[in-house]
């Protein structure tokens, strides 16, 4: 493979050397800054090499700048700079070099270095690995576990919520048959179609850990595999193994699929491996070792729990409520569960309904639970998990503790503990209360239904159970979260978030610095920052700008509204706009203030001299971020500036967006504004911000939209400034911007 340093150079006679072409991919796990930042870095890096490359997009708003076949055929190389799964089956037979997106960011000149001795990438191979101390990737583990949660979750809430819809508006009780819907009804019908969903949830779980970790050859065995661990009577038991059993076939399938592909077979059998040949023996080996391996102490539990618990029945009402409430919240569905669960329902034919009454409480208690955790601290969530939450609540009304399971597989150690306490809580105090329940289900539907003795206690249980839960579970996350936040750089750049921050910038020409993609902090880069004489140059003769006094936020909003446009310029030179500075003055004067002013239309008109400063009063973080929300003000967008403030703190929660290079954008996504609003801020002294490259910030934006905006137009704005912000020219030229009709003379490149 040819590889020149630089331009193609011209050989004797005049015969041109050819021209090394590459090609990119890049992703980050939410799709919006990262993977933008990534590209502009790999195609720089390659221009000044005479390189020629063509990078891939695979962003939230789909992949963009589309690699074709006749691109791959003539590709001397591919970089994958990606964090999440990335299919490279069509680049069979090229040399394959993958790493984390943040590499993409820090080191592009070095990835193109090494893509040029990257192994080649075989038909059904596993992706090349990353290169030593680089391509900081999320381990495999917790990838192919997420990749599973992901396409399960809308299997349980679209099943759940069929199912909760259909017994409320078509089941009654019947003491002989639970809740029960009437045969050949609509609503039996709607039944049957969320039971569906319920039923591939578990596989689907399965199939996709294996395919993240094994590609397509694992999706099979996976898939399969999920369904016999969750049809006990398959392995002789009267209950499946659940979502537990699930996780455990998806990465056996997995790892099998990957043990196969590494033995040599003859090259006329290479083609039919990954259609025939795996998918046939993986599968085939997974079922044969789940039925009578794994399954025989799948029932020997079931069995051995049933009859434990028939010699507690004497025993005291507070010790086997809690007991069985711990059985019923472990595996949501799976034999300790069903265990309980069928224990209860079997006593209600001999008269005794207490036993029940306490499964009953117990049942709604983990999703109601983990519903609740997403609303009381919704910074440690993400919006599809929030999403999720609501989900789970109203499936918790309806005694669907299967809610509950994309919370517990995707954060097993802090979800499946709150849950037992939650769970043994709620069964305690049933049974102390002697609650009695005539029908085999649970939650509040059997209270409303009538099936329930002993109703206000019931509801004081699951209250009781619910809350327990919830706190639990926040304070787990929570300090989960802070130990992953506290740990050394090495080991928190290793991992994703939830949410990245909005936009990293990353030195043009240097690679120094450090890059991480954390597990709730956002993702942020740093490389080579601007000076600090660089920065204090720039503001010298700055106009001065005043903060806007937390007295006055509450009419400031009011004010820009009344009377904030460009033809009431004069107000803010007399000071009748309130909490107005010089910065709101000059931005006045200067006709800057809105696109009808005269000045440049930046971002949609979303930011306007109103939402200009240059120079930020604030030197602590979250003063600054309050300053930037009475600045926001101006716009006369904003109903609620301590609104907005709080929800900008508790994003900051989550982690810095502090982004190295001098760069923080705090954001917020909240209906505390009402239409799209974007400031910019410049800070002399710069404000601490903890960025992981130690720098202070001193250039400043904030975006804030509501929520019913925070989708394309939301992931416009992002891609618009990450783009731009990795040009090293355009940061200094926002620096050195004199006044703030200058600042909006730069920030107006942004197209």
């Amino acid at each position: 493979m040819t590889s020149p340093a630089g331009p193609p150079p011209t050989g004797n006679g005049g015969t041109e050397r050819k021209r090394l072409k590459l090609l990119a991919v890049t992703a980050c796990p939410t799709g919006i800054a990262h993977t933008y930042m990534a590209a502009e870095k790999l195609a720089q890096a390659a221009e000044s090499r005479g390189i020629e490359m063509k990078v891939e997009t695979q962003g939230s708003i789909g992949a963009e700048n589309i690699l074709d076949d006749n691109d791959v055929e003539t590709a001397d190389g591919v970089i994958i700079a990606a964090d999440k799964d990335v299919d490279l089956s069509r680049f069979a037979g090229k040399r394959v070099l993958r790493v984390g997106v943040a590499e993409g960011i820090r080191h592009p000149e070095r990835l193109i270095e090494q893509v040029r001795s990257a192994p080649v990438h075989e038909p059904g191979s596993a992706a090349a690995a990353p290169p030593a101390g680089g391509g900081r990737e999320r381990s495999v583990t917790y990838k192919a576990l997420m990749n599973g949660v992901s396409y399960m979750i809308p299997f349980v809430v679209v099943g759940g919520l069929l199912i909760a819809v259909s017994l409320s508006l078509g089941g009654h009780t019947d003491p002989s048959g639970g809740l029960v819907i009437p045969k050949d009804s609509f609503w039996m019908d709607v039944n049957n179609i969320g039971v569906i969903g319920f039923t591939l949830m578990v596989p689907i779980l399965s199939g996709y850990i294996a395919y993240a970790i094994g590609d397509r050859p694992a999706l099979v065995p996976g898939m399969i595999g999920g369904w016999i661990a969750n049809t006990g009577s398959l392995y002789d038991s009267k209950a499946g193994a659940g979502f537990i059993g699930a996780i455990v076939t998806g990465f056996l399938a997995g790892y099998l699929v990957l043990w196969i592909k590494k033995v040599k077979v003859p090259k006329f059998v290479q083609p039919i491996m990954p259609i025939i040949v795996i998918p046939i023996v993986a599968t085939t080996a997974l079922g044969m070792f789940f039925i009578y391996v794994i399954g025989k102490p799948i029932s020997w539990v079931f069995e051995h729990l049933t009859s434990w618990l028939g010699g507690m029945t004497g025993t005291s009402a507070i010790l086997l409520g809690a007991i069985l409430g711990l059985m019923i919240a472990f595996d949501m569905g799976g034999p300790v569960n069903k265990t309980a669960f069928l224990f209860g329902a079997g006593l209600i034919a001999t008269g005794n309904q207490s036993v029940m009454g306490m499964c009953a409480a117990a049942i709604p208690v983990m999703p109601l639970g983990q519903g609740l955790a997403t609303l009381v601290r919704k910074g440690l969530y993400t919006e599809q998990e929030r999403e999720t939450g609501l989900a789970a609540l109203f499936m918790g009304c309806f005694g669907i503790s299967e809610g509950a399971i994309p919370f517990a597989a995707a954060r097993p150690a802090q979800v499946i503990p709150a849950n037992m306490l939650g769970g043994a809580v709620a069964g305690a105090v049933a049974g102390v209360a002697g609650v009695k329940d005539a029908v085999p289900h649970g939650g509040p539907i059997v209270a409303v239904l009538g099936a329930v003795s002993g109703v206000p206690m019931f509801f004081v249980a699951v209250v009781i159970g619910t809350v327990v839960t919830a706190l639990t579970t926040v304070a787990l996350v929570d300090v989960g979260e802070r130990m992953r936040r506290g740990a050394p750089a090495v080991a928190v750049a290793a991992a994703t978030g939830p949410e990245p921050a909005l936009v990293a910038v990353g030195a043009g020409a240097s690679s120094a610095g450090s890059a991480a993609p954390a597990v709730v902090p956002p993702q942020g880069v740093s490389g080579s920052p601007l000076s600090a004489s660089d920065s204090a140059t720039a503001s010298t003769g700055s106009a001065s700008a005043s903060a806007v006094a937390p007295a006055d936020s509450a009419d400031a909003g009011g004010d820009a509204a009344d009377g904030g446009d460009a033809d009431n310029g004069a107000d803010g030179a007399t000071g009748t706009a309130v909490g107005a500075g010089p910065a709101f003055e000059a931005g006045s004067a200067a006709g800057t203030g809105t696109p009808g002013d005269g000045g440049p239309d930046v971002l949609s008109g979303y930011l306007t001299g109103r939402t200009v400063k240059v120079r930020l009063g604030a030197q602590e973080k979250e003063a600054a971020i309050r300053e930037m929300a009475e600045l926001l003000a101006h716009s006369g967008d904003v109903a609620d500036v301590d609104e907005l403030v709080r929800t900008a703190l508790r994003r900051e929660e989550q982690g810095t967006t502090g982004l190295g290079e001098e760069i923080a954008i705090p954001h917020a996504k909240t209906d505390a504004v009402t239409a799209p609003v974007v400031g910019f801020a410049r800070s002399e002294e710069g404000v601490e911000w903890g960025s992981m490259d130690g720098t202070k910030a001193r250039l400043v934006f904030m975006i804030a939209v509501p929520e019913a905006a925070a989708g394309d137009e939301h992931l416009r704005i992002l891609a618009l400034l990450s783009r731009k912000l990795t040009d090293a020219g355009f940061r200094e030229r926002l620096t050195a911007a004199e006044d703030e009709r200058a600042v909006l003379g730069v920030l107006g490149e942004i197209r």
